[in-house]
């Protein structure tokens, strides 16, 4: 596991190639729920989610040898722009894997940002299976969304940024899917907080994380019936250990909260973002004596959101 140093090292590194986002604050939001909140908005990140860090990260530990061949990654949305944009930022080649089923504005982003696409049937094994082709033809590193130790670590510091600013939070509370944010930023608040516990939360229709943390190994979903679709994939061996150790609870939230909570950052704070990030917002609503009188920190992921299809 990486040390508070080469953390901040890291940090330090993947700076000239990310916004250092700002962290905002509603005083009807703060009485609403009954805490004060201090929302670390990396929906204003470059590509629009905090996977730009992970992304920049994974690259920049990769060998001079290595980068040239580029990298290759699977993803329908936001870590296929961040790929390709940090990718495009280092001067490498980045090789993405989209499923068929992806919008057409996701599709489009990646083009911009330099992402040669292969389009594949919208299935995990034909998403993996694809990846490796490119892999053995291209030489190509591949890059996990949310399972792989340097994108862990890339993610984590947002939460770094936020502990900068204000060192003295009682909890930093995250969404959690595939588990990669969740579990950096449990380890940053671990190496940077003082007193400081970091919770995750996910809607009841993808519960795995709250279960995988009740029996102790990685559950998955039989569905995925959920508007928070950034959150629709499940932990992996690379995270779940972090997420064992270092996070104290999961709360899990209802469809109609996610949507309340959304509308309610939309019209109070004046930011887009995506039904994913207004989960954790809807954990403290939902949860509102556990967090009360409390200094709250709070990772807004993203703002990459379907203008022509809003739940409100």
């Amino acid at each position: 596991m990486i040390s508070k140093r080469e953390f901040q090292k890291l940090h330090e590194n993947i700076k000239p190639h990310i916004h250092r986002t700002p962290v905002m604050n509603s005083h009807l939001l703060n009485e609403i729920a009954g805490t004060e909140i201090f929302f670390k908005c990396e929906n204003f990140q470059r590509a629009g989610a905090f996977k730009m860090r992970g992304a920049t990260a994974a690259i920049l530990n990769l060998s001079e040898e290595a980068r040239e061949k580029g990298v290759v990654t699977h993803s329908s949305g936001n870590f296929a722009q961040a790929v390709s944009l940090a990718a495009k930022s280092l001067g490498i080649p980045a090789y993405i894997v989209m499923p068929s089923s992806a919008p057409e504005v996701k599709k489009a982003a990646v083009q911009n940002y330099g992402g040669k696409i292969t389009i594949c049937p919208p299935t995990i094994k034909d998403r993996e299976e694809a990846a490796e082709k490119i892999v053995k033809e291209t030489g190509a590193t591949f890059l996990h969304p949310s399972n792989q130790l340097d994108v862990i670590y890339g993610q984590g510091t947002a939460a770094i940024e936020l502990l900068e600013e204000h060192p003295d939070l009682d909890v930093l509370i995250t969404p959690v899917g595939g588990g990669g944010l969740l579990a950096g930023t449990a380890l940053a608040v671990d190496y940077f907080g003082k007193n400081c516990k970091c919770i995750g939360a996910e809607p009841f229709e993808v519960d795995d994380a709250y279960r995988s943390l009740k029996s102790g190994k990685i559950e998955t979903n039989e569905t995925t019936n959920t508007i928070a679709d950034g959150l629709k994939t499940q932990l992996g061996d690379k995270n779940f250990p972090l997420i064992q150790k270092y996070v104290s609870e999961i709360i899990r939230v209802e469809e109609d909260e996610i949507i309340l909570a959304m509308r309610l950052i939309w019209e109070r704070m004046k930011i887009i973002v995506e039904p994913s990030s207004a989960v954790a917002f809807a954990a403290v609503l939902r949860e509102k004596k556990k967090f009360r009188g409390k200094k709250t920190g709070m990772i807004i992921s993203g703002g990459n959101v379907d203008l022509s299809n809003l739940p409100f």
